[in-house]
């Protein structure tokens, strides 16, 4: 069935809420479908997830003509008693490239013998 990612077997360090709030992150007015498929996740989860994330604060978002834009609090603290006082900030610094990073990946990857 087209749209559908693969699954995915074995464990991860990500759960699927960090993903989405990443994939947020890094573009503000994403549309469901394009997060679900950078995430390899369903619409329907994405759905589930920006619910989740915006009941508890983590984010919110404005409709603007078709399109949603989402602000994340990034003053949040994190959820579990093990990463008390990380904000969501911290955790989005570690998983989000600006695009600088990412055009300079690319080139790199796509020329392997180039000299740094």
């Amino acid at each position: 069935m087209d749209g559908v990612p693969e699954s995915h077997t074995g464990w991860t360090f990500l759960t699927n809420h960090a993903r989405v709030l990443a994939a947020i992150a890094d573009n503000h007015s994403a549309r469901i479908r394009d997060i679900a498929a950078h995430c390899r996740l369903t619409e329907r989860a994405v759905q589930k997830i920006i619910a989740d994330l915006e009941q508890d604060g983590y984010l919110s978002h404005t409709r603007e003509g078709r399109t949603n834009t989402y602000r994340i609090d990034p003053g949040k603290v994190l959820r579990h008693p093990a990463e008390a006082g990380l904000t969501v900030a911290s955790l989005m610094s570690l998983l989000v490239k600006d695009e600088f990073d990412r055009a300079a990946t690319s080139v790199t990857r796509s020329r392997p013998h180039a000299a740094t």
